[in-house]
């Protein structure tokens, strides 16, 4: 079941932030709703849900806005597999650490992605890199994850608690 809510979490965010959020930009920056989802599934249901999460999330930007095939998977992924090693110091009420991590996911999935699309490239523009697409999507989507992180944790809360009476009911 967990996998269902997660394709479907991918889905709708991936349709928001290609559409819906395209109408909605600061400055043509957007949240990084796919991040969020990513780094959520690897804090709620572990490293191997983090990092197919985020492959399968990385391959959709990869196909429908990337250059090169993988790249994005590859950045997704390991954002989905180093929050998922951080499940095992998350404690069940705890809203601040998923946040912390968010942000710092965002912060450097930012970074590699300069570093790859830009700087390889010979664009050594980062100040203005740094203070014109990090700083305010890190801050949008920051906004966007005090909403939707408590959203998808009470939807998978949810699930985990329905799972549970399930088996009791069996047993």
């Amino acid at each position: 079941m967990n996998f269902v809510s997660t394709a479907l979490f991918m889905l709708i965010s991936f349709l928001l932030q290609s559409t819906l959020l395209s109408r909605f930009t600061i400055g043509g920056i957007r949240p990084n709703l796919l991040l969020i989802v990513v780094a959520t599934v690897g804090l709620l249901l572990g490293r191997r849900y983090g990092m197919v999460s985020g492959f399968i999330a990385g391959l959709f930007v990869d196909i429908f806005f990337g250059s090169i095939i993988g790249i994005y998977a590859l950045l997704y992924m390991y954002v989905g597999y180093v929050n998922g090693i951080c499940r095992k110091v998350l404690f069940p009420g705890d809203f601040k650490l998923p946040l912390v991590l968010i942000v710092g996911s965002d912060v450097l999935y930012c970074h590699f992605c300069y570093l790859i699309m830009f700087l390889l490239k010979g664009d050594f523009s980062y100040p203005y890199y740094l203070s014109k697409i990090i700083f305010p999507e890190v801050i949008y989507t920051t906004l966007v994850a005090i909403l939707y992180f408590p959203l998808m944790k009470f939807v998978f809360d949810r699930i985990r608690k329905r799972e549970e009476e399930a088996e009791e009911t069996i047993a």
